[in-house]
């Protein structure tokens, strides 16, 4: 089944309302967590949120949607703190990451869109346009933090940079998942000073 197309937002009437939207988003990961996917339906969050189903109807075009903007949310969290070091830096990132994967709600969603989105190839689009790529931003920002340190060397090459930085995401992003949705360890200080060693081995190799 593929997603609805997004409806479109903002564009004429009443303004949207943060409040309703946070309301909503938060109502959707509440449903998630007791329902499934499955069972979740518009009609339960509105319920949950205090709303009219078709103020759910007006943002958002399917449930295919509301789910991700629901995990994207959670993610969206993220900070690149700044502990003084890269290896510090991408040690907090991870911790902090690990955090949010072990909530019941980023759990439940995060696994019930990869799983829904197998089939779906818009639901997948909209998965790398609202987590991956917004995400993609604390890659971005520690490594030009490294570079102003003198802890990594500059790219010449904007497309080698783009690359790199869709490689480093890739492997912080899918070690984590892995180590806490696939095989259930935890994420902990000694995991993820190992995995920073490893990883920043792996960078200066490539530099």
């Amino acid at each position: 089944m593929q997603s609805r197309t997004p409806a479109s937002r903002a564009t004429g009437g009443r303004p949207r309302s943060a409040a309703a939207d946070a309301a909503i988003l938060a109502a959707t990961r509440e449903a998630l967590v007791e329902l499934g996917w499955s069972k979740l339906t518009l009609g339960d969050v509105a319920g949950r949120a205090g709303v009219a189903k078709t103020t759910l109807y007006r943002r958002w075009a399917g449930k295919n949607e509301l789910v991700v903007d629901a995990v994207a949310e959670l993610f969206d969290e993220l900070r690149l703190p700044d502990r003084g070091s890269l290896a510090a830096d991408i040690e907090g990132v991870v911790l902090q990451f690990a955090a949010i994967l072990t909530r019941p709600e980023a759990k439940s969603g995060l696994m019930a869109v990869v799983a829904e989105s197998t089939h779906d190839d818009a639901l997948r689009e909209r998965i790398r346009a609202s987590i991956v790529d917004r995400q993609k931003r604390l890659v971005l920002e520690g490594r030009a933090r490294a570079q102003l340190r003198g802890e990594l060397p500059p790219e010449s090459d904007p497309a080698t940079a783009a690359r790199i930085a869709d490689l480093i995401f890739d492997v912080v992003a899918g070690a984590v998942v892995h180590r806490t949705l696939v095989s259930a360890e935890p994420a902990d200080e000694d995991w993820a000073r190992g995995f920073t060693t490893l990883l920043l081995h792996g960078l200066r190799g490539t530099s």
